[in-house]
């Protein structure tokens, strides 16, 4: 961080040259009140919305149920009844999933008529007050695993038009929005009276209440660019406490209205935020907002109780050829994609995230297929997270961007096609390669949510950021998909998470490397990334050696 001292001593004012966004950020420092408040604020959300995502696996959990037999039933009845197998030959072998019974012969339930199968018409169910029991999903198989399918469509279209909200009407604008729909519908969820409504609930939170999107270009364009990954660490953390909360929040409130009352109120308070979150500077200076950029950057420094120089502001140098009124965000993202460069970044991008999302999918319904107390398999697979957060921070500032990608793309593809030959007496070694591929692809993840934001320019970024993302989620309605592959083969899916893992990795070779580079904010500045040899920050000497 740089001190107060040391920017005091630095002969900023005396440089002629235009002076870049960062050098100013850089005064302001990384670490200020300013940035420790916003900071807050993010963490929050970050937390709260890794609960968005997959509250369905626990709301929408699966229940036994067995056939109502009116000739045996009382009043007192429970769901276990001695004559529950006699009843019906052909009860699921994974639990009590019973959808034809046979009659009974005498009124005393202990004989059947096994030579007769009719039709269940009611049922009782385990847990009476669950999701299925509630909506009479009995025998109808499908219906539950829609809930996530729709949650990964809405999420999908969502991106596409979220993005571009971001870039044309501003990050905080975006986020606040997002974030306070995905509250009110997450609560209306809670109330709906019939599984279609929820469904519906469900595609419209995940497609205008995810507010992870732009809070995530907010974070890595408040600080310098060598900053932004230990910021976004310590949010990754914040996003990985969530995950692994809400599993005991829903092992504690056991009905599923109650449980997602208790994760979507709290965040009822992102409504708050319209008054005191501030914009980006950089989102600001890229819409040619240079009056409101100079005036945050004033009380900025105000707050964090540093100086900077009027000179240094009049000296501000933004390419302002793209940010006229006269060119509009549609024009923007269309001349992005008519650069071959940002092209062929765009296509490599797009199967980085379809990876990355159809991995993680699939070893996050992998998780609840292990036999044990389901919400601590869940916590302790998403702990893993943490390590690998940590891991992600010291490896982009030792090794760059490219390196570390590619390792884990490479070595994580090896482990996965490698796993369903392991011996059948070594399971221990097989669980082994399981966890450390789970690390290895929440590694890359955070690599390429970083990594796509600095190859592209602000004024298009959270759009090309949100495509990509958007894309990724093909992966995610197949990954449910995935383990149906198993009839043919059980190592299967294995082989084709590591086969994508691989071809991702090869890929990578094809993009520049962006660290230690300034973040751009014009096509040509991000043409240019990869041909030129590493970038000063800012006329300023960093006290400490950035990422």
């Amino acid at each position: 961080m740089v001190t107060k001292k040391n920017q005091e001593t630095t002969p900023l004012d005396g440089n002629e040259e235009p002076v870049k966004l960062d050098a100013v950020l850089n005064r302001l420092g990384a670490f200020g009140k300013h940035q420790l408040i916003t900071m807050c604020m993010l963490a929050l959300v970050y937390a709260t919305n890794s609960m968005y995502n997959v509250n369905y696996v626990f709301a929408v959990e699966d229940v036994n149920y067995r056939c109502k037999v009116a000739e045996c039933e009382s009043a007192g009845t429970s769901f276990v009844v001695p004559w529950l197998n006699a009843s019906d030959s052909e009860l699921d072998s994974t639990g009590f999933k019973q959808c034809h019974q046979h009659p009974p012969l005498d009124n005393t339930c202990r004989v059947f008529n096994t030579s007769v199968s009719r039709e269940c018409k009611e049922w009782a169910y385990e847990i009476p007050h669950s999701f299925v029991a509630e909506f009479g999903l009995a025998c109808e198989e499908w219906k539950p695993p829609l809930v996530g399918t729709i949650h990964s469509f809405g999420s999908m279209v969502g991106l596409l038009v979220q993005g571009q909200i971001s870039d044309r009407f501003g990050r905080k604008t975006a986020a606040v929005f997002a974030g306070t729909m995905g509250a009110v519908l997450g609560l209306t969820k809670s109330f709906a009276t019939s599984f279609w409504l929820y469904l519906a609930l469900e595609g419209l939170e995940a497609a205008i209440g995810d507010a992870l999107s732009p809070m995530f270009m907010l974070s890595i364009e408040i600080v310098e660019k060598k900053r932004a990954v230990l910021f976004q660490m310590i949010l990754l953390n914040c996003y990985t406490i969530g995950q692994i909360i809400m599993p005991f929040i829903a092992w504690g409130v056991p009905y599923w209205r109650n449980f997602l009352r208790v994760i979507y109120a709290p965040t009822l308070i992102i409504l708050t935020y319209s008054f005191f979150l501030d914009e980006s500077i950089r989102w600001l200076f890229s819409k040619g907002k240079k009056k409101q950029a100079i005036k945050l950057i004033e009380k900025i420094a105000k707050r964090n109780n540093v100086k900077v120089e009027k000179s240094l502001i009049n000296k501000l140098n933004y390419i302002d050829e793209d940010t006229s009124s006269s060119v509009t965000d549609r024009k923007l993202l269309v001349k992005t994609f008519r650069s071959r460069i940002m092209l062929q970044r765009f296509l490599v991008c797009m199967v980085w995230w379809f990876t990355i999302t159809l991995i993680n999918f699939g070893m996050m319904i992998s998780s609840v297929l292990i036999s044990g107390n389901k919400y601590i398999n869940f916590a302790l697979l998403i702990m893993m997270d943490i390590p690998a957060n940590i891991f992600y921070w010291l490896a982009l500032a030792k090794y760059k961007r490219k390196l570390p990608l590619i390792a884990s793309f490479i070595v994580g593809g090896v482990f996965c096609v490698s796993q369903p030959f392991m011996p059948k007496g070594y399971a221990w070694l097989g669980l082994a390669l399981f966890m450390a591929f789970e690390m290895l692809a929440t590694f890359s993840y955070n690599i390429v949510y970083m990594y796509t934001s600095e190859l592209f320019p602000t004024y298009t970024r959270n759009s090309m950021h949100s495509i990509c993302s958007a894309f990724g989620r093909v992966g995610s309605l197949l990954a449910p998909q995935t383990p149906l592959l198993m009839t043919y083969w059980t190592g299967l899916p294995a082989v084709i998470f590591g086969l994508t893992s691989l071809l991702s990795g090869a890929l990578t070779l094809l993009m520049p490397e962006t660290a230690r580079t300034q973040l751009p904010d014009t096509i040509g500045e991000a043409e240019v990334i990869g041909k030129r040899s590493v970038v000063k920050y800012d006329p300023v000497k960093d006290c400490l050696k950035g990422t």
